[in-house]
């Protein structure tokens, strides 16, 4: 089977291994989002996003926000407690395992879905993804000055998830 039929085929099955479902902060009420994570057969996962409320450019041009997994799963408050970056082999920004792709938001909307081929489940479960106020500028130690932590989703077991 072709990769992408097979990428295809995952998604339309919909049964993603992990999911992390992304509310805002008290500044940010409106973002809401979820994000599905499907291990795949050889080696990484596939990563689908939909999030909504992102808050808009001044200028009226699509936005970048920081999309990143921090080490822990603690979504509470202000999102203090998701602890840094995931970063098991302590390597520099931007290449943490918890680095994911910028988010490009339209009208406060993001659809997106990638690969990545270091990940796995296991990794991910129970740690916390965040989207950033700001775009990651790839270069700032140790975060990419991506600014406030303005959406937070604990990353859970898609079995887990059914059963709370």
């Amino acid at each position: 089977m072709e990769t992408k039929n097979f990428f295809l085929s995952l998604l339309n099955e919909n049964r993603p291994d992990a999911v992390a479902v992304l509310h805002g902060n008290a500044e940010h009420p409106d973002i809401n989002g979820i994000v599905q994570f499907y291990s795949l057969p050889e080696s990484g996962i596939l990563i689908a996003a939909e999030i909504t409320g992102l808050p808009e450019n001044e200028s009226d041009s699509p936005a970048f926000f920081a999309f990143h997994i921090h080490e822990n799963g603690d979504c509470s408050g202000s999102f203090e407690n998701t602890g840094s970056h995931y970063n098991p082999d302590n390597v520099p920004h931007p290449e943490h395992a918890g680095d994911l792709p910028p988010l490009l938001s339209n009208d406060g909307y993001v659809w997106m879905i990638f690969y990545n081929g270091y990940l796995t489940i296991p990794m991910l479960l129970n740690r916390s993804l965040i989207i950033h106020r700001d775009s990651d500028d790839f270069t700032t130690q140790p975060s990419g000055n991506a600014g406030e932590k303005i959406a937070c989703g604990v990353i859970r077991e898609t079995k887990a998830f059914i059963q709370s």
